[in-house]
């Protein structure tokens, strides 16, 4: 599989991108992860993650989520990866089909990303209960398998764990 955004099969990985290498490529759900919150009905979920560069300092994502049994889509996310130079800080600056942008900032542990929303805008007609506060753990498992787990809160609920959900690599971007 191609990987989106990646315009020359010569650009070469940006140097202040190498601690997140691992994460480069295509991921697809290996099994359908978990959704769950207190104002909606549990629900499972698949989803297709791709993380590519062009060489900049910056990788580029896409996630796309899928009803599980019915096959359409549900939610999706697009945006930006920077590291902070000479640091183990991270950024995720992202765009969601809700019409939430959010900026999560974190830290990265070895091959373990742990992110917390440090700003969120929505559009002014958004659903309630609007959400507060974004959770954020992506890690490589020893198995290979990438994982991610989900925690948000809304003007009502306190932080909590939304989604969870494991990933095998499809396809390599580097």
């Amino acid at each position: 599989m191609a990987c989106p955004f990646r315009h020359t099969a010569s650009a070469d990985l940006n140097p202040a991108l190498l601690p997140l290498d691992w994460l480069l490529g295509t991921w697809e759900s290996d099994e359908p992860g978990e959704g769950c919150f207190t104002t909606i009905k549990p629900f499972h979920y698949t989803e297709t993650l791709t993380f590519s560069h062009v060489g900049q300092p910056v990788i580029n994502f896409t996630f796309n989520a899928f009803h599980a049994e019915t096959k359409k889509p549900l939610h999706r996310e697009c945006g930006f990866i920077r590291m902070q130079p000479g640091a183990n800080r991270v950024a995720f600056i992202i765009a969601q089909n809700s019409g939430l942008v959010e900026i999560e900032e974190g830290e990265l542990t070895a091959q373990q990303l742990n992110l917390q929303s440090q700003a969120l805008a929505r559009v002014s007609f958004a659903r309630e209960p609007h959400v507060q506060k974004i959770s954020r753990v992506i890690q490589l498992r020893p198995d290979g398998r990438l994982e991610q787990t989900v925690s948000m809160a809304t003007d009502n609920q306190p932080l909590m764990q939304h989604l969870h959900i494991t990933y095998r690599r499809q396809a390599s971007c580097t």
